[in-house]
Order: C-alpha cells, then structure tokens, then sequence
C-alpha cells in the first residue's frame, strides 16, 4: 500500500485511446518525470493537461493527463491518469517507462482493493464495479448500480444496527444488573426483536435468488435422444443456424452455444450432443458431457419425438432431471401422435414444430412463467448479488434460527449474545467490515488489471 501501481485500464488492442492509470504517493512525480507540458506536482486537483510523454529527448506520444490529488479520487490517493493514443506499442511503451521510473506493475483489483482498504467503498460495492464492467444485460446493469450506489450495503448495515442494539442491551443487563431505571431484558423480550431481524434477513435472502438470474442468467440445457430436433430447437431459439442439422445420427458431439434474452434476462442455451448407448469414444465423451451438464443446468429442456414412443433412453433422461427444473418439449407435433401424454402428467409440456416454426412462442412464455421473469423485472434492485453474499446472508439466518431454537429452550441469555454477536460479524463479512486477507486476494484476483 505504500508503493505506486500502474497499469493499462482500457482493452488492448486498436482504438482511438489507451489510459494507463497510476495511484500511489509518488503517482504525480513519477509521471511528471515522463511529461513534457506542465509541471503536474504544481497544478490543481482534478484537471486535465495537455502535453507528451517523452523518454530523454524523443516523444512517445502526444498525450492528455488527469491530476488527482488524495484523498477525493478512487482509491483515495494520488492518482494520474494518461490518455494516450490507442495502440498496443504505444500504450505498453509508457507503462514501461512508467515501470522503470518507480511504480510497480498493479495486480489484478489492486485499484478497487485500495479504494476498499482506504475506505472508499465497501465489498458490496467493489464487487458491483466489476459487475459493472461484466454486465450482459439491461437488467444487470441496474443490478449492479445499486450495488455501486450503496442501497444494497445500507440494507446490510440496517440489519447489523438492530442487532447491535439487542446486543448491547444484553449487555447492560449482564453489567449492570443493579441498575433500576433499564429495561430488564429477558428471552422473552429478546425473542419478537430477533424474529424481526430475521424476517429481514429472510426477506433479502429469497429476493436476492431473483438477482442471481438477473446477474448470471438462466443457464438451460438442451438435452435428448439423437434426432429429435434439438439442434434445430436451438437455431430456432436464437434465430441463427449456429448448431449443425442433419438426419445423422450423432451429428452432435460437443456442447453448441447461444444465447436468448426474455424480459432483459439471458437465457445461456446449451445444445449438447443426443444421449444413447454408443461405442463410438468421442461421441461417448460427449454423452457424457451432456449428462454432467444437466446437474450444472438451472433449466432443462427435454426435446422428444411426437412420431415416437417413448424408448428406454427417454425414460432414463426424465429420470436424470427428476430433481431439475423441467420443461418437455414435444417436437415434430406436425406428424401424427404415438406418445402416451398422461405418461408425463407430472411434467409441464409444450408442443411445437420447428421445422413449421410453431410454438416457439409457448415455449419462451412457459420459461417467463416457470421462472416469474415478468415479476423480477417489477421489482427493485436491491439484491444481494453473488454467491458469496447470499451464502454468508444464509449463514446468518441460520445462526438466528439457532438463536431463537435457544431462547425456546431457556438458554442463558449471555449464551444468546454470543450467537447475535455472531450473526452480526456474519453480517459485516457481507460488506467487508470483517474479512481475511485470503478473502480479499482472492475476490479481487478475478477483476481486470486495470480495475
């Protein structure tokens, strides 16, 4: 934290303009070693100046330069950022000289890591920039505006207060219990208070499933026999013969993707080579794949031929996604019948034709149904966004639940201040007023280098 990092913060390759980012407390100095213009250790704050980047006596490039001074910029120190032509050469040029002059070659986050350090922002909010950056969707971006706003870490906070004020009326009780003018906290006092609290939590936990579709999509497998329509399903959905499409059996061997977007959220579709006993090894490896990919899949469509009795191997794909999320999709419904539909009473179905382009539409309308895409859209964003927060929500939910579990059965009340304080520190995991170095490493490891 005491060095001065530098980076590239735009993507490589061809544009108009590069921008390497430096902050540190040399950031100024070491730059201003490289700039011909301006004397940048004497300029204002918050200002733009023109100039080159010279090395000895030759220009490097013609350059703009923005002078921030601590603590009102990111990662609240010294910050100077180049803006530079766009162009490999070049843009890598200066970060070298920027390198031999004194700063150090930033690790990936190591900027949004310092704002957080430094107290800038937040963990929620670290991690809605780099949902910021990732976003696939309009819906994800307001996602991660509230996250980068603060809306989401305030929530967070609310909960942690009403439990630092139970908490510490506990512990007026336990020292100073010959006081007569507090209220004498008993569990049963305690126990409306904590059921609030996680009624809250609660609340949170089960809105924040719906920002984990907004954010990663629905990630929907393809699955079937050989010869069924599934390749053609997929063109279909996306509208581009991206899967190849023949009557031979086995065309499909490897997973083929796209991706469709209903009501703002993305739907990853995945074609996946037709489940059959076979002895051919590399269209066994991808029987294989299509199995695995139907554990990792939060919806599974399963294509069957409308001209065909259900075989063996159909009954033994139902059976795979019996604890799955499942539509039957019942193909070629231009030809006559032979499935028995009260075999799949329990399933929901939809008949269509691709190669008569019909019901397409019923299909993409029982995905928004099955998964309420049109209520999601409706709501807030104020959603805890990733696994990392939802899991830890869950975690303090079920310490609250061991808490309340305790007061029912009459435990000490200094042994229920021990849980609460537990949850709370659950809590500030969340937003990262408790974490680990490991934590922090390996959150930030997954932004940008420039970031």
């Amino acid at each position: 934290m005491n060095d001065t990092i530098a980076a590239i913060s735009t993507a490589l390759g061809v544009g108009a303009i590069s921008i390497i980012r430096v902050s540190g407390k040399e950031a100024i100095s070491i730059v201003n070693q490289l700039f011909k213009g301006k004397d940048l250790t004497k300029v204002n704050s918050h200002t733009i100046h023109y100039g080159h980047i010279i090395n000895q006596e030759e220009i490097i490039d013609e350059v703009l330069v923005s002078v921030m001074k601590a603590p009102k910029t990111f990662t609240c120190e010294d910050v100077v950022e180049i803006n530079c032509h766009g162009g490999i050469t070049t843009t890598h040029k200066i970060l070298e000289l920027l390198l031999r002059n004194g700063a150090r070659l930033a690790e990936p986050g190591e900027f949004t890591k310092r704002a957080f350090l430094n107290g800038r922002i937040d963990l929620v909010k670290a991690e809605s920039v780099m949902d910021l950056i990732n976003v696939k969707s309009e819906a994800a971006r307001k996602l991660a505006i509230q996250g980068l706003e603060g809306h989401v870490s305030k929530i967070i906070r609310d909960l942690r207060q009403k439990l630092l004020e139970i908490i510490a009326s506990i512990e007026v009780n336990i020292d100073y219990p010959e006081y007569e003018d507090i209220e004498v906290m008993t569990n049963e006092k305690l126990l409306p208070k904590i059921k609030d609290v996680k009624q809250d939590l609660k609340h949170i936990i089960d809105e924040s499933e719906s920002g984990q579709i907004i954010k990663e999509g629905i990630k929907t497998i393809i699955v079937g026999r050989p010869n069924v329509g599934k390749s053609s399903l997929l063109n279909r959905l996306i509208n581009e013969n991206k899967a190849i499409v023949t009557e031979i059996e086995g065309t499909t061997r490897d997973t083929v993707e796209g991706t469709l977007m209903l009501d703002g959220i993305q739907l990853q579709i995945i074609d996946t080579a037709g489940i059959r006993e076979t002895d051919n090894l590399v269209e066994k490896i991808g029987v294989d794949k299509s199995i695995q990919l139907m554990d990792e899949a939060d919806l599974v469509l399963v294509v069957l031929n409308n001209n065909e009795e259900l075989t063996s191997n159909d009954w033994e794909i139902l059976d795979k996604t019996k604890d799955k999320t499942t539509i039957i999709v019942i193909n070629k419904n231009d030809l006559p019948s032979k499935i028995d539909r009260t075999l799949l009473k329990d399933y929901p179905i939809v008949e269509i034709s691709v190669t008569e382009d019909q019901g397409i539409d019923q299909l993409k309308n029982k995905i928004k149904e099955m998964f309420n895409l049109s209520k999601i859209n409706q709501k807030d964003y104020n959603y805890l966004s990733n696994v990392r927060q939802i899991s830890l929500a869950k975690n303090a939910d079920k310490v609250l639940n061991e808490v309340i579990d305790g007061i029912n059965q009459k435990m000490p009340i200094d042994m229920v201040e021990i849980d609460l304080k537990n949850a709370w520190e659950i809590l500030g995991e969340i937003i990262g007023e408790t974490y680990t170095d490991e934590l922090l490493d390996q959150l930030f490891s997954q932004f940008c280098l420039g970031k």
